[in-house]
């Protein structure tokens, strides 16, 4: 039911290169060319995701599956094992779909607005125009990361001939928790807190949710160094979320500590938990019988476990806050990178 015919004559990257063209100047203008030689030379230098992608098409391996078995919290269950191979596929392909589509929500719904409220003053920072510039060029970063997720999903529609569009899906499990937040904040100060919280946390632990992808050699090329070429300037981006939480943390009251700590750990269980509801959907549209049931048995039988387990840096951020303690997250749960 999802079979969709691919249009050979559709260019496959033409409107990107369209979008990555420098805007119109006058060549005579010694300023605009600076300005616009600067752009150019930063991204081509800083930006890895502006690299070109125009040959995804001829470098995709059909055999290869598009989405670790490994990720699915129903992978041992013996419902998804008796699936035909081909459902099994599918399932995978649509994994894989989720997975842009999770990224893209966190980056367009959860950072980019947390990053503006930095730069619009809704934290007194302390630092400059510096980390201003830093933070604007961040969310730069991030449409461009959206950008090179919606390639990924597109090129494995084009490939395997199958719909999966993302309107199909619900927004991710992390996005969705981080409307609830804002929605149940008293105060515009209580809602600035959660999306610094959520921002922090999306930042910090997007490195190790970028290595579920990254780090395996199995599943289709393309789709392990999008995650790659991703993860690079998200190391960056680390760097910046956790200075501006310690610049900020050095000015809240101890009433803004709180809120921000149970913002934290609530961000931190989002982000680190399976979204069964995205699965739900994925395994309706599928028609997968027991699907549903199968789903039940799992997050009933281990609360389903945790899909997000390297906290590594968010546990050196907390350290260095000194809130190991008091912060409402069992760490025992998730590994450190401590002994």
């Amino acid at each position: 039911m999802d079979e969709m015919p691919i249009n050979p004559e559709f260019g496959a990257f033409s409107v990107v290169e369209r979008l990555r063209s420098l805007p119109e100047h006058d060549p005579d203008d010694a300023v605009e060319n600076a300005i616009l030689s600067r752009l150019a030379g930063n991204w081509d230098r800083r930006a890895t995701v502006r690299r070109r992608e125009d040959t995804l098409d001829d470098v995709f391996e059909q055999d290869k599956p598009d989405f670790p078995v490994a990720l699915l919290p129903f992978r041992n269950h013996p419902t998804f094992l008796g699936l035909d191979d081909k459902v099994k596929a599918r399932i995978l392909a649509w994994g894989w779909v989720a997975f842009n589509k999770n990224v893209m929500d966190i980056e367009q719904f959860v950072v980019n607005p947390g990053f503006s409220l930095i730069t619009n003053g809704a934290f007194d920072t302390g630092l400059g125009d510096s980390m201003a510039i830093a933070v604007t060029q961040a969310m730069v970063d991030e449409q461009y990361h959206t950008l090179m997720h919606l390639n990924a999903s597109a090129v494995t529609r084009r490939q395997r001939g199958w719909k999966m569009p993302e309107s199909a899906l619900p927004f991710g499990r992390k996005t969705r928790r981080h409307a609830h937040q804002l929605a149940a904040a008293e105060t515009p100060e209580h809602q600035a807190l959660v999306s610094l919280a959520f921002t922090t946390v999306a930042e910090i632990s997007i490195n190790a949710h970028l290595d579920l992808i990254a780090e395996d050699q199995e599943i289709q090329p393309i789709n392990r160094l999008t995650a790659v070429l991703h993860n690079r300037d998200e190391y960056c981006h680390a760097s910046i979320a956790s200075t501006v939480a310690q610049e900020t943390w050095k000015r809240f009251t101890g009433g803004q500590r709180d809120y921000f700590l149970t913002a934290l750990a609530d961000g931190m269980e989002a982000f680190a938990a399976h979204d069964f509801t995205t699965w739900a959907r994925i395994l309706e549209v599928l028609g997968v019988e027991g699907g549903g049931q199968m789903l039940h048995d799992i997050e009933n039988a281990s609360g389903g476990g945790r899909l997000l387990q390297d906290f590594s840096g968010l546990r050196q951020l907390c350290q260095e806050l000194d809130v190991l303690d008091s912060l409402p997250f069992d760490w025992s749960t998730v590994t450190t990178g401590t002994p």
